[in-house]
C-alpha cells in the first residue's frame, strides 16, 4: 500500500476531499469570481481578510490562492494542481507559503519572525503568509504587524482569516480587502455529500446523508465530519434526537406522552439544553414550511415529514411553540435544573389553560371553535351563586347641640343595596371599595337590570348624576379614590360641569390624584365628557349635605371601617397621604369611639 493510500485511509473526509482548485469550490461563487479574476488580470492586492463561519473554506481558499499565484501552468487564473509548486503547497512543504495559527502564536515575537522573513526571497513568484484566527493577536503583535501589513515587500501577499471580523482592529481591517464567506445551503451540502460518498465508496443511505446535512448546518467540514462518524459507528441514528413522538403529543395535547418522551430522551443521554436547541430547530423548519417553503433548507425526506406535522399543528400553535421553546432556552441557562424548565414549557404547550399568555388564550378559543364546528361542546360547569353585596356603611349624623358641641346620633338604618350592573374596572375588581356608598333612592328595586347607556344627546340633571354617581361611577374607581370621595359632596351639575365640594384646601389639592380616573369613569358611565370642578367649603367640617341625596338632612360623610383602612396596601396609603389629617384620622377616631365628643 502506498503512503498516499495509507494517508487516505486514516485522514478524515474533510481533509481527503479538500478542494485543490477554484473550480472545485462550492457555495462561495462570489469569492471564487473575485479572486480568480484578480489572478487572471494581475490585480492582486497585498492583503486580504477572509471572514465567515467555521468550515466554510477560508483557509482552503487561501491555499488555493497561493497555488494560483505560483502555479507553473495557470488556466484562467486557476491553478493546475499538478505542477511541482501546486503539489508542494498541497503537501505543506512549499517555501512559498507560510501559515501561522494566531490562536496559539499570537505574541509579538511570532509577528517579528514573519516580518523579518518577508524580505527573504523564495523559489516562487509570490510569498503568501496565511494568518488564521487573526483576531486573537495580542495588542503588541497587532502594533508590530501594522507597518509591514501596510507596506509589505512587493512579492508578498498576506491572507488573514477569522471567524470574528468585528474583533479585528479597524487599523488592520482598513489595510486589507475584506471578503466574506457564507454558509452553504442544504442543496449544495447534499450534492457535496453525495459526491464524497461515491468517491469514497461509502455504503450510506439517503436518510443518513440527510441527517448529516442537518448536522452540518451550512458547514461543509461539519457535514463531512458527520459522515466520518458514520464510518466509525455505522449509523447516525444517535446523532440527532427523534422528535416525532413529541410532535405527535403536542398535536394531540397529550402532556403525559410529552413527559414520558422527555424522560426517555434524558435516559438516552441527551442534555436538556441540547434537546431544547434541537427541538427549536425542528420547529423552525416546520414554521418556514408553513409560511415560506422556499426559505426552508429541509431536504425532500425531512420536508414531507415536517410539512405533515405543520398541517397537524397549524401555524398559530407552531408559532407559539417556537416562541415558548426559544424563551425557555434563555431561562434554562440560569436555572439550576434546566430539565424542569423544558418539561414545564412543553406541558404548557399541550395544556394552554396552564398558560396565561394571549397566544394560549387564542389557542383555547380556536379549540372551542373547532369543537363547535364539529357539533359539540363540553358540559358547562354549574354557575356559582353570586354572593350578596355587603351592606353599605350607615351614615352617622352629627347635628349641632344647643350648647354648640357636636354629639353623635344613633346610626340610621342602611338602605336596601342596589347591585351595580356595570362591570367594574380591573382596578376596582382587584380591590373593591367596601366604603363606597350606594344610591339612596327608596324607589330603587332590589334587583335592577342595566339601563340603556347614556348618550351625548341625553339631558342629564343633577338628580340623575347624583343617583348614578355612587352606584356606577364610584365602584369603577380605586379604593383610595373611594375613600377620598367619602369626604366630598356633590353640589351642582350644569353645562357638563360637575361641582364637588371638599372641606379643606389640602383635600382640594389632593383631588388632583384622582382627577383623571374620575373623569374617565364619568365619561364611561354617561357617554359624554364631564368636567369636574372642586371647591372648598369649611362648613362641611361641622356637617353638610349628603352627596347621595341633596334633599336629605345634612349628615356627616360616611367614615370607612377600621378593617377596611387596615387592608389598604402601602401604595394606596401613599396615594392618600394628604388625607391623613382631615379625613382618615377623624374617621378612625369616630369608628373606634362612637358617641365621643371632640373637645378641642
Amino acid at each position: 500500500m502506498s503512503d498516499r493510500a495509507a494517508t487516505d485511509n486514516v485522514a478524515s473526509l474533510y481533509r481527503r476531499f479538500r478542494p485543490g482548485r477554484f473550480a472545485e469550490m462550492r457555495g462561495q461563487e462570489h469569492i471564487v469570481r473575485a479572486l480568480q479574476g484578480a489572478v487572471a488580470n494581475d490585480r492582486i492586492v497585498h492583503a486580504y481578510l477572509f471572514s465567515g463561519p467555521r468550515g466554510t473554506g477560508k483557509t482552503t481558499t487561501a491555499r488555493i490562492l497561493a497555488k494560483a499565484l505560483n502555479c507553473e501552468s495557470p488556466v484562467n487564473g486557476d491553478a493546475c494542481n499538478t505542477c511541482d509548486s501546486c503539489v508542494a503547497i498541497t503537501r505543506g512543504t512549499s517555501l512559498d507559503v507560510v501559515e501561522l495559527d494566531a490562536a496559539s502564536n499570537n505574541g509579538v515575537d511570532d509577528i517579528r519572525e514573519i516580518i523579518s522573513g518577508a524580505w527573504h526571497g523564495t523559489p516562487g513568484r509570490w510569498k503568501v503568509y496565511i494568518v488564521d484566527e487573526v483576531h486573537m493577536l495580542s495588542k503588541a503583535a497587532e502594533a508590530a504587524f501594522l507597518k509591514t501589513l501596510e507596506e509589505p515587500p512587493p512579492h508578498v501577499v498576506f491572507v488573514l482569516a477569522t471567524t470574528d471580523p468585528h474583533k479585528v482592529v479597524a487599523t488592520i481591517r482598513s489595510r486589507t480587502q475584506h471578503l466574506e464567506f457564507r454558509l452553504l445551503n442544504a442543496d449544495t451540502l447534499n450534492e457535496l455529500l453525495h459526491e464524497v460518498r461515491d468517491a469514497a465508496h461509502l455504503e450510506i443511505d439517503e436518510e443518513t446523508l440527510a441527517a448529516a446535512v442537518r448536522m452540518g448546518r451550512g458547514s461543509a467540514r461539519d457535514a463531512l465530519s458527520a459522515l466520518d462518524q458514520v464510518m466509525a459507528t455505522g449509523s447516525l441514528g444517535d446523532a440527532a434526537p427523534p422528535f416525532d413522538v413529541l410532535l405527535e403529543a403536542l398535536a394531540n395535547a397529550d402532556a403525559v406522552t410529552i413527559l414520558t418522551a422527555l424522560s426517555d430522551l434524558s435516559h438516552q443521554g441527551w442534555d436538556a439544553e441540547q434537546l431544547a436547541e434541537s427541538f427549536a430547530g425542528e420547529l423552525r423548519q416546520i414554521f418556514l414550511l408553513l409560511v415560506a417553503p422556499d426559505v426552508s433548507d429541509a431536504l425532500d425526506i425531512d420536508r414531507d415529514r415536517l410539512s405533515n406535522w405543520g398541517r397537524q399543528l397549524g401555524l398559530p400553535r407552531t408559532v407559539r411553540a417556537l416562541e415558548t421553546v426559544g424563551r425557555t432556552l434563555r431561562e434554562m441557562k440560569s436555572s439550576p435544573v434546566p430539565s424542569i424548565m423544558l418539561e414545564v414549557a412543553l406541558v404548557r404547550l399541550a395544556r394552554p389553560e396552564l398558560d396565561d399568555a394571549v397566544s394560549a388564550l387564542d389557542e383555547r378559543l380556536a379549540r372551542l371553535e373547532r369543537m363547535i364546528e364539529k357539533g359539540g361542546l363540553p358540559a358547562a360547569a354549574p354557575t356559582p351563586a353570586v354572593a350578596a353585596p355587603r351592606e353599605p356603611i350607615a351614615k352617622v349624623a352629627r347635628p349641632a347641640s344647643a350648647s354648640g358641641s357636636a354629639t353623635a346620633s344613633a346610626p340610621t338604618p342602611a338602605p336596601t343595596p342596589t347591585p351595580s350592573p356595570a362591570a367594574p374596572s380591573p382596578e376596582s375588581q382587584a380591590a373593591p371599595s367596601p366604603s363606597a356608598p350606594l344610591a339612596s333612592s327608596p324607589e330603587a328595586p332590589a334587583t335592577a337590570s342595566a339601563p340603556a347607556p347614556s348618550t351625548a344627546d341625553e339631558t342629564l340633571t343633577f338628580e340623575v348624576v347624583a343617583d348614578r354617581f355612587h352606584s356606577r361611577v364610584v365602584p369603577r374607581l380605586s379604593r383610595s379614590a373611594s375613600i377620598f370621595l367619602t369626604t366630598a359632596e356633590l353640589r351642582s351639575f350644569s353645562g357638563s360641569v360637575l361641582t364637588i365640594a371638599v372641606p379643606s384646601e389640602a383635600l382640594r389639592v389632593s383631588s388632583e390624584k384622582i382627577q383623571s380616573g374620575l373623569r374617565s369613569a364619568l365619561e364611561h358611565e354617561f357617554r359624554q365628557t364631564i368636567q369636574v370642578t372642586w371647591i372648598v367649603d369649611p362648613a362641611m367640617e361641622r356637617g353638610a349635605t349628603s352627596i347621595a341625596d341633596p334633599a336629605a338632612p345634612p349628615p356627616r360623610p360616611t367614615p370607612p371601617r377600621v378593617e377596611d383602612m387596615e387592608s389598604l396596601d402601602d401604595r394606596e396609603i401613599a396615594e392618600s397621604d394628604d388625607l391623613a389629617d382631615t379625613s382618615v384620622a377623624s374617621m378612625l377616631i369616630t369608628e373606634a369611639f362612637p358617641g365621643a365628643e371632640e373637645l378641642s
